[in-house]
C-alpha cells in the first residue's frame, strides 16, 4: 500500500517535457508510481489535485542558512515557497571548523557573520548551540532535526582561521600551515562537505572591519585547495571576487579558470546582474565560462529571475556603505554622521564617488530621487511613508539627496528607504530572457538566510513562476520549473533529486497555477532575541513534501522534520567538466 496518493495532478516533471495529468504515489519517501488517473493502488491517505500543478521541489543553489536552521529547521520562508533543497556554506563563510584550542574563534565567527552576511548577532549567539569543532560535528548537529534537505560547502575563512588564528588576517600560511589546512579540508569533505567556497571580494569584511581571512590568500593557496577538491566524489567550487558585482578584471578571470581546471569540478559564482543600460556586462561576465570549457573546467553564473526588494538606511550597515568613500562617513557615530551628511561639500563628494566607474554596480543606488520612504520615526516625517523622494524634493525645492538626508536626520537616521529598481524595463527583461538560455547561466542567488532585515530573496521561486504564468511569460511553465529544479540538481550532482520520476526522492511541490505568487516583503520580529527580518507569504502553494513527508500545507509548517543533511559522495555524484 502507498503511504500517500496525489490524484489527477498536472505533472511538470522538471525535465522540460510537456505537462501531463497523472496519479503520483509515494512510499517510503520515494515516488513509487506515476500512472494514469484512477489506475493506482490504494493508499493510506490521498488528495485530489485536479487543476493543481505538481513539480519537483525547488533547489536553491546559494543560501546562508548555516545558522538559521538551528532555530528554524524549516528554512523559512524558502520552504514556504517550495524550496526543498538548499546549498549553504557559500562565499567562504561557514560556522565550522572551529579550533578547540581557541574558544574565542566562535565569537569571532559570529561577529564576522553578523557583519558580512547581515545576520542578527543576538540570534547567532542565542539560536545555535555552538557545540561542534570539526565540520563533521557541525553536520551531525543538524542531522535529524531539519525539515529541508541541506548541503554545505566548507568556508575558506574558517579553514584559515582554524590553522592560522589571528594571523589569517593579513598573513600567509607557512608550508606546514598549508598542509594542515589541506588535511582539515580533506577531513571536512570526508565528512560530507560539498567542496570549497571562498571570497576575494572587496565588500567582505569581518566584525572588526578588516578584510576577511580568505581575501589574503594568494592564488597558490586557492589552487592547492582546488586540487584537493578533485580527490573527493561529488564535490564543487563556489567563489566570489570583486568583479562578480560588475565586471571581472583579467586576473579574476584567470583565477576562476585556473581553479575549476585544477579541481576538474564546476565552479559557480554569485550574482550576474543583468541590465540593458550596461550591455557590455553580460558578455564580459561570461568570458570565464567560455575560457573554462577550453581549459577542462566549467564556470556557472548564478542570476536572479526577479528584482529582489532590498531596503537601505543611513543608520545601519547596508549596501550604501559599500560605495567607495561612503563607508568611512556612514560608520561615524550618528551625531557626527548627521553633521557630515548635512555638509553640502560632503554630499557633493559622496555623489561624485557614487557615480564613478569605481562604484561599479553600486552606481545604481545613487539615483536618490527614485527612493521610496518606508518606516519613519519622527513627528517631522509624519505622512512621508510610501512617498517618492523626488516628489518630496520638488515640493521642498531641494535636490533629491539633500531631501533624503533631511528626512533621515529627523529620524536620527533610522528611516527605512526602498530604492526603486532602475532595471525594470522591457529591454532588461528581454536581455534576461536571452541570457537565461546560456548553458553556463543558472537561476539562483537568493542569499536566503542572510541580510535578513535588508532583503528578501527567498521567494524568487513563486514570484518567477507566477510571472511566467500570468505576467511577462518570458519562459513557459515547463522550462521555468526545469530552471528551478533539475538544472541546479544536475549542477550539484544530486542523486535522484530534481525530477518527478519513479524511484526518485519524493521532494514535491503542489501549487495552484492561477494563484502562485509571493506576497510583499514585510518586517517581522521572530528571530531569537526578537530580532527583525523580512518575510514574504507564499501564495498558491498548497503543499510541500520533503522525502515524502509534508512539511508545508497552505503556507503553514506542519511540524515534521524529514530533511536530510546531504553529504558529498553519498548524496552527490561527481559532475564532469569535460
Amino acid at each position: 500500500m502507498l503511504d500517500h496518493l496525489i490524484r489527477s495532478a498536472t505533472v511538470v516533471d522538471g525535465t522540460g517535457a510537456p505537462a501531463y495529468v497523472a496519479d503520483v504515489g509515494i512510499r517510503d519517501g520515494r515516488i513509487a508510481v506515476i500512472a494514469a488517473p484512477g489506475t493506482v493502488e490504494e493508499a493510506r491517505t490521498s488528495e485530489d489535485a485536479s487543476g493543481l500543478v505538481l513539480t519537483p521541489g525547488f533547489v536553491d543553489p546559494h543560501t546562508h542558512y548555516d545558522a538559521q536552521l538551528f532555530w528554524d529547521p524549516y528554512a523559512t520562508p524558502s520552504m514556504n515557497h517550495g524550496v526543498t533543497t538548499v546549498a549553504g556554506g557559500n562565499c567562504g563563510f561557514t560556522l565550522a571548523p572551529l579550533n578547540p584550542d581557541r574558544p574565542e574563534d566562535a565569537d569571532y565567527t559570529r561577529r564576522m557573520m553578523s557583519r558580512v552576511e547581515g545576520m542578527s548577532l543576538v540570534a547567532l549567539e542565542d539560536g545555535a548551540p555552538w557545540n561542534w569543532h570539526t565540520f563533521g560535528e557541525y553536520l551531525d548537529a543538524l542531522e535529524g532535526r531539519i525539515a529541508v534537505n541541506a548541503g554545505f560547502m566548507v568556508g575558506h575563512c574558517a579553514l584559515r582561521r582554524h590553522v592560522m588564528g589571528p594571523d589569517a588576517i593579513g598573513g600567509q600560511p607557512t608550508p606546514e600551515q598549508l598542509d594542515a589546512m589541506l588535511r582539515l579540508f580533506h577531513e571536512a569533505m570526508d565528512a560530507g562537505a560539498w567542496g570549497l567556497s571562498t571570497t576575494q571580494s572587496s565588500t567582505h569584511s569581518d566584525g572588526d572591519g578588516e578584510p576577511v581571512a580568505s581575501r589574503h590568500a594568494e592564488p597558490e593557496e586557492l589552487l592547492a585547495l582546488s586540487r584537493a577538491v578533485a580527490e573527493h566524489e561529488g564535490t564543487q567550487l563556489e567563489a566570489i571576487v570583486a568583479g562578480c558585482l560588475d565586471q571581472f578584471a583579467d586576473e579574476e578571470i584567470d583565477l576562476f579558470v585556473a581553479m575549476t581546471a585544477a579541481a576538474g569540478r564546476p565552479l559557480n559564482w554569485n550574482v550576474l546582474t543583468i541590465d540593458a543600460s550596461v550591455p557590455e556586462r553580460v558578455p564580459r561576465q561570461l568570458i570565464p565560462s567560455e575560457r573554462a570549457r577550453g581549459a577542462g573546467g566549467r564556470i556557472v553564473a548564478l542570476t536572479m529571475p526577479i528584482l529582489t526588494p532590498m531596503n537601505m538606511s543611513l543608520g545601519t550597515f547596508c549596501a550604501l556603505n559599500l560605495i567607495p568613500g561612503w563607508g568611512e562617513i556612514l560608520s561615524l557615530p550618528v551625531p557626527e554622521r548627521i553633521e557630515r551628511l548635512r555638509d553640502p561639500g560632503v554630499r557633493a563628494d559622496m555623489l561624485r564617488r557614487a557615480d564613478s566607474k569605481e562604484a561599479g554596480v553600486f552606481r545604481r543606488l545613487a539615483n536618490f530621487g527614485r527612493y521610496v520612504i518606508g518606516d519613519t520615526y519622527s513627528k517631522e516625517n509624519e505622512g512621508l511613508s510610501g512617498r517618492v523622494v523626488k516628489d518630496i524634493a520638488a515640493e521642498r525645492g531641494q535636490d533629491a539627496f539633500h531631501c533624503l538626508v533631511d528626512i533621515c536626520a529627523n529620524d536620527e537616521l533610522r528611516t527605512v528607504l526602498w530604492p526603486m529598481p532602475t532595471d525594470n524595463d522591457p529591454a532588461s527583461w528581454e536581455l534576461r530572457r536571452q541570457t537565461w538560455q546560456h548553458e553556463d547561466v543558472m537561476l539562483g542567488g537568493s542569499d536566503a538566510g542572510a541580510h535578513l532585515d535588508r532583503m528578501c530573496g527567498a521567494p524568487y521561486t513563486t514570484r518567477f513562476i507566477g510571472d511566467c504564468l500570468r505576467g511577462r511569460g518570458l519562459v513557459g511553465l515547463e522550462e521555468a520549473v526545469k530552471m528551478l529544479t533539475d538544472d541546479p540538481a544536475r549542477l550539484f550532482g544530486l542523486r535522484q533529486r530534481g525530477r518527478v520520476q519513479e524511484g526518485w526522492h519524493a521532494d514535491l511541490v503542489l501549487f495552484d497555477p492561477q494563484r502562485i505568487e509571493a506576497g510583499p516583503a514585510t518586517l517581522v520580529h521572530d528571530l531569537p532575541g526578537d530580532s527583525p527580518r523580512l518575510d514574504a507569504k507564499a501564495i498558491g502553494i498548497v503543499s510541500v513534501r520533503v522525502n515524502g513527508v509534508e512539511t508545508i500545507r497552505d503556507d503553514q509548517v506542519t511540524g515534521a522534520v524529514p530533511g536530510t543533511v546531504l553529504r558529498s559522495g553519498r548524496d552527490t555524484q561527481t559532475v564532469s567538466t569535460k
